[in-house]
């Protein structure tokens, strides 16, 4: 398994200067952002399909500092209710699973996305309520005329370009935001539909990774490192659901942190051991959306942690003493 880093914290950064601070640390993985959410500072991805001399060139950035690329992350919401941006995040959707092909990285990572609640809805609806019934009939409606049809198209598309593994986070405001809705879009998707999983999104809603990852044995494609603290007091009185803007970092029930400052080494030695017990041996992608700590600082203390709870060096030794 290997520490890798999810590169948008450093938008200000070329690629040049983001892979030789990141080859300094001892990364050997990152994650590219192509547009949508994450933005595309670190890959022109027009000027990459149209030019073989310069995606040569970009290729060989990464490959001569020794680092992979684990994954090309476009996260956006191609079913939103306003066509003009579902329209654009569908198309550079399509653009990334053409480059990755191009690039020879397996995974894709992307949301779900998330429709309104009709033909004629300016906002999308994420539904967190069976009753009254009319959440339900929005949910029917939602998966079975926007949600099921557009992902058996794009796991097509990504099939027809060689991508196998489509990685989706599952977060909340979109459609897919647990491992239930998970393996109901892949039972109707088909298997090229797997998880780019985030600790972060399931500790807030009261899920333990460890469960999860069991749960999804074989469907994890990616994995980001990022952590989740839970404020006990102002979860014990306003519970987890919270609107409060993220830099309202003493009023909020939770808050995104670096890794090891939301838990200890234990649950993420508990997370890592599960996941290389399903056979997960790929990437944890640093995803630094901490407030409290600088983009440098929370990097580096989570590398630092990371390593401490990885198995880096070599595989499994089987049952030596047995």
């Amino acid at each position: 398994m290997k520490v890798g880093v999810f590169t948008p914290l450093f938008f200000s950064l070329s690629v040049d200067e983001i892979l030789d601070k990141l080859a300094e640390l001892g990364v050997e993985m990152v994650e590219i952002g192509t547009g949508n959410y994450p933005g595309n500072a670190h890959c022109d991805i027009d000027e990459l399909l149209a030019n073989e001399r310069v995606l040569r060139e970009y290729h060989d950035k990464f490959a001569d500092r020794k680092i992979q690329i684990s994954g090309l992350s476009c996260q956006g919401n191609p079913l939103h209710p306003d066509a003009e941006f579902a329209k654009s995040n569908h198309v550079t959707w399509r653009k990334t699973v053409q480059l990755a092909e191009k690039l020879g990285v397996e995974v894709v990572t992307f949301f779900s996305g998330c429709p309104g609640d009709s033909e004629g809805s300016k906002y999308p609806n994420w539904v967190v309520c069976p009753w009254p019934q009319d959440f339900l009939d929005i949910l029917e409606w939602q998966w079975n005329e926007k949600v099921i049809p557009y992902w058996k198209e794009e796991a097509k598309f990504a099939k027809s370009h060689h991508i196998e593994k489509i990685a989706l986070e599952m977060h909340p405001g979109m459609v897919v935001y647990n491992p239930e809705t998970l393996l109901k879009l892949r039972a109707a998707a088909g298997d090229t539909i797997g998880a780019n999983f985030d600790p972060s999104h399931l500790f807030w809603q009261g899920i333990d990774p460890v469960a999860a990852i069991r749960k999804l044995a074989g469907v994890i494609y990616h994995v980001h490192a990022k952590d989740t603290y839970i404020d006990p007091i102002n979860c014990s009185v306003n519970g987890v659901l919270d609107t409060k803007h993220y830099g309202s970092v003493t009023q909020r029930s939770w808050n995104f942190r670096t890794v090891g400052y939301g838990h200890d080494y234990k649950t993420w030695k508990d997370i890592v051991s599960a996941l290389r017990g399903i056979g997960y041996d790929y990437v944890l992608s640093i995803e630094h959306e901490d407030i409290i700590a600088s983009p440098d600082e929370g990097l580096k203390k989570a590398i630092k942690f990371l390593r401490e709870v990885v198995f880096t060096e070599e595989p499994p030794g089987g049952m030596w003493w047995a």
